[in-house]
């Protein structure tokens, strides 16, 4: 005789973007069967009493082995960078299937799926980012690889090896509109960061700590407002990712006060760290080294007021793993190098939902609905994943993260499971973490222990986005 459900997790006060209530969750085949009270017997039984019940994150912007065109090289791959983020709770990561210039789309993403197969011990699904949109790319390839639910791709302003035109842009974003794709933007001005690093490098000022100069928040500001004008025209949604503070917020909040569907992402970067941390002794300012940069205090409580009020949806990790003590990591060209000449960006793919959690949730700033919805479910909604993702319901992926609240961390790279040798995060003291993860019904992580095998983690074809949030 064979029990009804496979899974039973009692006793749990659980969360979702609209509601907190006491319920057990019954799972059958990877699904949630039942929510209630009493629920029968199972194979298994998880005893969560004191504990909060969340859907897994959803991370919707992060980066393992992505391919360069400088010699750089991701620390993590789709084996340590999604078991990383399980450890942290998330239980499904979209990372860039990068198109290099010259290269068709199309190529980018099997060679994408070749780096992926057999890897992952969640579920994952991919960007597209397009570099090179050529008539092939736009007519044909884009088109028919958003029909086979790659349905979101970023763009980028700035970045030579990366970044398009203004018409460019246009067209891209008028093929979403007639797709119904979204499309994601990376809002720094080239120019303006151009002319900037220049005049750095001729007076000399070259260390990491001049990185935050040669990226002003005007910079930032005013490639969002370009943004923002251009889908206007098209009358298509777009959303802007990692978005450092207050001024190229307020150019967010003024299009979505008029009705425009322009959604923001932020990250753990913008609400804890400053330009100060680039402005460390030596070379170890270039561990800080991101785009936009971190910049003041001020940002950062703007940032906090937009994850409050919802000027952001979204809130993402941007994990881009470089090792710091490495001659293909930060140290591409040398101890000493010029800031230009650093790799963009910072890990942070599991400590993305404790470091939120504490100091946005324990600390008052935002509420445990929100903290669910910037981390799960508007993620899941925006990139076509919701309701299998991103939520706790009747027929929804048996995702869940149980957490104890209570626990206190003190974050030592030692204790992460990422491949990079330093988190920015290093000796923080937070509150609350997840201690049990489930990925479709099956525990991941136990404590400190995965019990998933590499490559059970599924591809996820991704649906229509919902821009109605």
């Amino acid at each position: 005789m064979t029990t009804e459900l496979d899974l039973v997790i009692r006793g749990g006060r659980i969360a979702t973007a609209a509601d907190v209530f006491d319920a057990d969750i019954g799972i059958r085949g990877g699904r949630i069967v039942a929510l209630g009270h009493d629920l029968g017997a199972a194979s298994e039984e998880i005893d969560a009493t004191g504990k909060l019940v969340l859907p897994g994150g959803v991370d919707a912007h992060c980066h393992f082995d992505q391919p360069s065109s400088d010699g750089s090289v991701m620390a993590d791959d789709f084996d340590s960078g999604p078991r990383s983020a399980a450890f942290g709770g998330t239980t499904t990561v979209i990372p860039f299937a990068c198109q290099q210039k010259g290269q068709t789309l199309r190529a980018a993403v099997d060679d994408y799926h070749r780096r992926a197969d057999g890897k992952s011990v969640i579920d994952y699904a991919f960007h597209l980012i397009v570099t090179d949109p050529t008539p092939q790319v736009l007519g044909q390839e884009l088109p028919a690889l958003i029909r086979e639910g790659y349905t979101s791709f970023k763009i980028y302003t700035t970045y030579d090896d990366l970044k398009l035109n203004d018409r460019q842009i246009i067209e891209v974003l008028a093929l979403a509109k007639r797709e119904g794709a979204l499309t994601m933007i990376h809002a720094e001005n080239s120019d303006a960061i151009a002319w900037l690093t220049e005049a750095l490098e001729q007076a000399g000022q070259t260390a990491p700590r001049f990185h935050a100069d040669a990226r002003p928040a005007i910079a930032e500001r005013e490639a969002t407002h370009r943004a923002i004008s251009l889908a206007e025209i098209v009358d298509v949604p777009m959303l802007v990712v990692h978005v450092s503070g207050g001024e190229a917020m307020d150019q967010i909040a003024a299009a979505r006060a008029k009705g425009l569907r322009v959604f923001a992402e932020t990250c753990p970067q913008y609400i804890l760290l400053t330009a100060d941390d680039l402005d460390l002794d030596g070379f170890e300012g270039a561990k800080h080294i991101c785009s936009p940069p971190p910049r003041d205090t001020a940002s950062q409580q703007s940032v906090w007021r937009g994850l409050a009020n919802g000027t952001f949806q979204v809130f993402s990790s941007d994990h881009a793993p470089f090792k710091f003590d490495s001659a293909t990591g930060k140290k591409l060209c040398g101890d000493g190098a010029s800031f230009t000449h650093v790799p963009n960006g910072i890990p942070g793919v599991e400590t993305r939902l404790p470091l939120l959690f504490s100091e946005g949730v324990g600390k008052g700033r935002i509420s445990l609905n929100q903290f669910v919805a910037l981390t799960a479910t508007n993620p899941a909604r925006l990139y076509g994943l919701y309701p299998r993702k991103g939520t706790i319901a009747v027929g929804a992926d048996a995702d869940i993260a149980i957490w104890d609240a209570e626990r206190e961390v003190t974050i030592r790279n030692e204790l992460l499971h990422h491949n990079v040798d330093y988190t920015p995060y290093e000796g923080r003291t937070i509150t609350g973490w997840p201690e049990i993860v489930l990925s479709r019904g099956k525990t991941v992580v136990r404590g400190e222990r995965l019990y998933a095998e590499s490559g059970r983690g599924q591809f996820l074809e991704c649906g229509a986005p919902d821009t109605l949030i």
